[in-house]
């Protein structure tokens, strides 16, 4: 499985030479639209979707997804905007493989309950926003859900980038790795296979890839 990171709270991800978009609708942020011809849309929220082709799955709410042998499970979650009276607008995802289990947060609140916990399962690598300014996670909420989660590996998005036009300010990464204290590694690309994730929580600072 390879995951790169493209901006706002998008990533791809390529398993088995299907490709996975999370929320590609980037055009909005000053950047350019993924996913047009990506196997599926995964969406945290129902906006995120890009133009696509008609081949494409969009998969945008709860539910139990296969796709080439990659298990897809949607799950229930507050958006972080949103009050208790709004209910679950928002869907985080569980991706597992035989070799490696993979959850992607998107913009939720930062309160989550164990029966969600329990849903998204033993979790290799977390992928969570960070920027903060009240739009999504900051750097104090997503630490404390990494904590609930429990991943070896966690992968920020959502901050500050010259390139990326935020509706509001987004903070910089280096205010999440100082609350989480853990040991980065930097890389274009992150390949991930079994066997390789360190037992030490780390985190993958992917450089953005247009």
């Amino acid at each position: 499985m390879d995951i790169e990171y493209k901006g706002g709270n998008c990533v791809v991800i390529t398993a088995k030479k299907n490709t996975i978009v999370v929320d590609p609708k980037l055009s909005e942020l000053n950047l350019k639209d993924q996913g047009a011809n990506a196997a599926v849309q995964l969406l945290t929220q129902p906006s995120f979707e890009a133009p696509h082709s008609e081949d494409t799955l969009v998969v945008s709410g709860p539910g139990e997804y296969e796709v080439a042998n990659i298990s897809i499970r949607g799950i229930a979650a507050r958006a972080h905007m949103d009050t208790p009276e709004d209910g679950m607008r928002a869907t985080m995802y569980s991706l597992a493989t035989e070799e490696v289990s993979v959850a992607i947060a998107g913009h939720v609140y930062p309160e989550i309950s164990e029966d969600q916990l329990e849903a998204l399962g033993v979790v290799d690598v977390l992928i969570v926003p960070v920027g903060g300014g009240g739009y999504t996670l900051d750097a104090a909420g997503a630490v404390d859900l990494v904590r609930k989660v429990g991943p070896k590996m966690v992968i920020p998005t959502h901050y500050a980038d010259s390139a990326t036009k935020y509706p509001v300010p987004q903070a910089d990464l280096d205010l999440f790795v100082k609350e989480l204290g853990a040991a980065v590694e930097v890389s274009s690309k992150l390949k991930l296979k079994a066997g390789t994730l360190s037992e030490t929580l780390t985190v993958q600072q992917l450089n953005r890839v247009a």
